[in-house]
């Protein structure tokens, strides 16, 4: 049996208990840590300065965008007003009062015994008002006004809601006139008309021109 010498043991021996040094393998972990935590943070780093130049490129963009942006929200804003205008004025429009096909409605009733000397009137929130004074020819000259009251009704009554014509005066006069080659009285009536035309309420119209016969 051979016989081995190891002249190298102790230095061997402290070479091992060197490398098994706790204080080294400490150092060594924590320079591994401290690698690790820098390499961490340089990333961070990296992409802190990433997300400052896109921001930046985006604050650049929108500088250039804004004025546009600006201008167009304004622009925006003017045609909304302008809209909002122009629905008001066609709601005013759509529901105003016309006093046209109303006299016209009235001339339909108007018969060759009957004339009008004045016609007053007014436009009360979605209420028409309308004075109408005139004279009346016949045997029976009351029964020549009642029926142009009754003519007015029926003409006015499908056009407009709740219409009332009423008398507000009805007198008979001392005048004979001739209708026809006979002799004919007269009357005198004041009517008032009255009615709703369902729209809302908006900014009173004008008064209807006073209408008077060449006699006046």
């Amino acid at each position: 049996m051979a016989l081995h010498l190891n002249l190298l043991h102790e230095e061997q021996l402290q070479q091992r208990q060197r490398q098994r040094d706790p204080l080294k393998i400490g150092m060594m972990v924590l320079g591994t840590l401290g690698a690790l935590m820098v390499t961490y943070y340089l990333w961070n780093a990296y992409k802190t300065l990433e997300i400052r130049n896109r921001l930046s490129q985006v604050e650049h963009d929108w500088a250039k965008v804004e004025p546009k942006v600006t201008a167009a929200q304004k622009r925006s804003a003017e045609l909304n007003s302008i809209i909002s205008t122009t629905k008001v004025l066609d709601g005013i429009i759509d529901t105003r009062f016309f006093w046209g096909p109303f006299l016209e409605k009235i001339s339909r009733c108007v018969a060759l015994n009957a004339q009008l000397t004045s016609i007053e009137g007014n436009i009360l929130d979605d209420k028409v008002v309308v004075a109408i004074d005139g004279l009346a020819a016949g045997r029976e000259p009351r029964a020549a006004a009642e029926e142009l009251r009754q003519l007015l009704l029926e003409q006015l009554g499908p056009g407009y809601k709740d219409v009332k014509v009423e008398f507000k005066t009805l007198e008979d006069l001392d005048t004979i006139v001739k209708i026809g080659g006979a002799n004919m009285a007269m009357a005198h009536f004041a009517i008032n008309v009255s009615f709703s035309t369902g729209a809302a309420k908006a900014k009173p119209a004008a008064p209807a021109p006073r209408v008077r016969t060449p006699k006046e």
